[in-house]
């Protein structure tokens, strides 16, 4: 899949959380949603793309919910 898309993709799960008072719970929130619902090539893929670009273009809170939540 294209990158840019899952870029897209996952910041707007990451907007849907960015009001929650508690980051750190919605960043488990994130990676739960995309455990749950990202098929393991996408999740491979953007966890890839954090690992080696950074993460550019991601949300901060979407950046660190893959590194340090994401099931691959």
């Amino acid at each position: 899949m294209d990158i840019q898309r899952l870029i897209i993709m996952a910041n707007q799960i990451g907007d849907f959380y960015e009001s929650y008072p508690d980051q750190s719970h919605a960043q488990v929130d994130i990676a739960e949603h995309l455990n749950k619902f990202w098929a393991l090539p996408m999740r491979k893929q953007i966890a890839q793309y954090v690992g080696e670009q950074g993460g550019a273009g991601l949300h901060q809170q979407v950046q660190v919910a893959i590194k340090n939540h994401l099931h691959l």
